[in-house]
């Protein structure tokens, strides 16, 4: 795109304030500021000029500006282009610059006291005002460049003007000395600087019910591009201007209808992974009181998805999740340790997975829900777009797990994500970050995100005969990262049935009841059991607890998570056959399940009983997920490589006996070879049928005619 369409694009950018604001003079504004600079940032200013022009920019506090004239920093939120000025001329008066030396430094003031505005509550009262509001970058496009000093020359007289552009300027259109509107802006001797568009967009965690995130555009300046990350949560100070829109062919634009943007004056990096919630002091009491309780995970427990009945095990292991481990640890080598818990729920259709999913949703502080079906790999973690706007280069805009960094993405159909698309995962839930590499651009995004995520089996209904590898189009690798994996199975049971047909009937009846008692209103959650925790103040409590709680191990709860370990892996080689019922990964995941409960209590310290919690709930999973239904033992194999030992020594039995009757014949008969291993090794013909069609799908024999196989590597020899 050439620089004059560009220019062109920016017309509005640099001027718009200058078409609706008269001149007024500043000279006492200036002053103001001289004293204000002068007696409160002495020492930054001399820092600036010292090195100057790598830094150019002084950042002032709001708050300091405030106290020290209210009626000045009043005036500078509602003409914000007017008093900056200003004051940035102010600083020039204070700086003393070297005399060889142009010195064009930028104030930016942060920290107003009304941050609290949301994106979608930005409006046309704002319009040149100075606003401050909080919000996560999902997109910055490539640096452009904005006329600072223009050139221009007159096509019939050559007469040159030179005009420096501020957002107070107009574009001349007329010669002044031939009168002819012949004027063209000479790009090669106008100065330049850089300029960056960004896209922001509401915190998830300040976004209410279904209500879509709010969106708007940032345009970043000079020393301040290239500061800011997709995926950062940040506090953004600027002016609120509008542009008309851009035409387009083929459609009609209507002239009256404005878009808004940012011109952003400071940004501000959030160092918490979610926003604070706004937590009154009584409601801080009340929380360290709940936290005192005896029966406190009871309580939990049945206020996570109280419309489900049972799955205590699952209730009690999205407790833990929604709490999550210790963050910010590191490894002694420098690497970070992963404090977000994975869950995944496999089981029959219709069995309240997706409940489960959107309740969670519901509760955490922060959370994104996205299903399989309607997801690709680039919106989980991150896509390239070419930037419509500005010279159609390519930029890159944050994914959903990106964006729900530091709280809990929910994937419902997780086993419909296409294999391509998945892959993408593997990072994500491992190492907590997303890489890229797309249309030339190479970065790494955060993506501290606790994953739950919900699958149903391929062929219906979920066989707890059957390995799990078999029955979900998930890939071992990827089941290995979750922490704990629930089988949620529909057994007909009479007692279980008529519990379940009475809880569901009675949460209607108890539902029209409240609605007709509160008149119309929604009840709160201890009009259906009075040991229920509303759900909002379940969210407060969560936040609290994430924010303010950062449990260390002790030396009992070490040695609970020890002994069980130890145990485990004794039993392994009691039992034989080469099994390991549980591997080094599972030990931190107790750790973090052993934090989870130490947060859940607001405590800093996580206790044996902590420990003792963890242990329970993996010990479950183990049992109902790992175990080996031919031999009875526990092997972690299972989701780990998608076979238990068993199944792979057979498998190796097999392939051995082809190994030594091909040493006889030039192809082996597949009869022989069940026979043998029927009569010899005490598979059974089934298992053993099965075997050779697995063992001819993995290419590891081949048919050679019907009814014969062959070794694959004996042919390659």
């Amino acid at each position: 795109m050439p620089r004059k369409t560009i220019y062109i694009l920016f017309e509005y950018y640099c001027v718009l304030s200058g078409m609706v604001m008269a001149e007024e003079d500043i000279s006492e504004a200036i002053s103001e500021f001289e004293d204000f600079l002068s007696s409160g940032y002495k020492k930054q200013i001399d820092e600036l000029v010292g090195n100057y022009p790598k830094k150019k920019s002084l950042n002032v506090d709001f708050l300091d500006l405030e106290k020290y004239d209210p009626d000045l920093a009043d005036a500078l939120v509602k003409k914000p282009d007017l008093l900056i000025d200003a004051a940035q001329k102010a600083l020039v008066a204070i700086g003393h610059p070297m005399p060889d030396m142009e010195f064009e430094p930028h104030v930016r003031f942060f920290n107003l006291p009304d941050k609290d505005i949301m994106i979608q509550g930005i409006s046309s009262s704002n319009i040149s005002e100075l606003i401050s509001f909080k919000g996560v970058i999902t997109k910055r496009n490539e640096v452009l460049h904005r006329v600072k000093v223009a050139i221009y020359e007159c096509l019939s007289c050559g007469e040159t003007y030179k005009l420096a552009i501020t957002k107070k300027t107009q574009p001349p259109q007329m010669c002044e000395k031939c009168k002819k509107n012949t004027l063209r802006l000479d790009e090669d001797n106008s100065y330049f600087m850089d300029v960056q568009r960004a896209e922001a967009q509401e915190l998830l965690e300040r976004v209410k019910g279904g209500a879509p995130a709010a969106r708007i555009q940032l345009w970043f300046e000079d020393d301040w591009v290239n500061i800011i990350t997709p995926g950062d949560n940040v506090v953004i100070t600027g002016i609120m201007r509008i542009v008309p829109p851009q035409r387009q062919k083929g459609r009609s634009e209507n002239s009256t209808i404005y878009t808004k943007y940012i011109d952003v004056v400071h940004v501000l990096g959030l160092q918490r992974d979610f926003e604070q919630v706004e937590i009154s002091e009584e409601e801080g009491k009340q929380i360290r009181d709940l936290a005192t309780e005896p029966h406190l995970f009871e309580k939990l427990i049945k206020s996570v998805a109280p419309a489900i009945y049972g799955h205590n095990e699952v209730k009690e292991a999205l407790v833990l999740q929604l709490f999550g481990g210790a963050k910010d640890k590191n490894m002694p080598g420098g690497g970070p340790i992963r404090s977000d818990i994975h869950v995944l729920l496999i089981g029959d259709p219709g069995s309240a997975k997706t409940r489960f999913l959107q309740q969670v949703r519901e509760l955490a502080p922060k959370s994104i829900f996205v299903s399989g079906k309607s997801t690709t790999g680039v919106g989980l973690t991150a896509s390239a777009e070419r930037d419509e706007f500005g010279d159609g280069s390519w930029s890159l805009k944050a994914g959903a797990l990106v964006l729900a960094s530091g709280g809990i993405a929910s994937i419902d159909e997780f086993d419909k994500i296409d294999e391509h698309e998945r892959s993408a995962l593997h990072e994500v839930m491992e190492s907590q970050t997303v890489s890229v590499a797309k249309a030339g651009i190479v970065t790494s995004f955060k993506a501290k995100t606790a994953i739950l995520a919900a699958a149903n089996p391929k062929h219906g209904r979920f066989d707890p005969n059957k390995l799990p590898g078999d029955q979900f189009d998930i890939p071992p690798t990827l089941l290995s990262r979750f922490d704990l994996i629930f089988p949620i199975m529909d057994v007909m049971d009479e007692d279980k049935d008529t519990k379940l047909a009475d809880h569901i009937l009675l949460s209607h009846k108890r539902a029209t009841a409240a609605r007709t008692e509160e008149g119309g209103k929604a009840p709160d959650a201890k009009f259906y059991d009075p040991d229920l925790v509303d759900p909002q103040f379940l969210t407060k409590y969560i936040a609290y607890a994430r924010q303010t709680v950062t449990p260390r191990l002790t030396d009992e709860a070490m040695e609970k998570i020890k002994t069980y370990y130890v145990e485990m892996r004794r039993m392994g080689r009691a039992q034989g056959g080469g099994a390991v019922p549980i591997t080094p990964r599972q030990i931190e995941g107790l750790v973090r399940l052993s934090e989870a409960g130490a947060k859940a209590r607001l405590s800093q310290v996580v206790e044996a009983m902590d420990a003792e919690r963890a242990i329970k709930i993996t010990d479950f999973v183990i049992h109902k997920i790992m175990m080996d239904r031919e031999t009875g033992r526990i092997d972690s194999d299972i989701i780990s490589t998608g076979k238990p030992k068993s199944h792979v020594d057979k498998m190796e039995t097999i392939m051995n006996i082809v190994r030594s009757m091909q040493k006889e014949y030039d192809m082996v008969e597949i009869a022989k070879i069940i026979e043998e291993a029927k009569t010899n090794y005490n598979v059974e013909e089934q298992l053993a049928r099965r075997l050779v069609d697995d063992l001819i799908y993995q290419g590891e024999l081949y048919k050679s005619k019907h009814g014969f196989v062959k070794v694959v590597d004996a042919e390659k020899g």
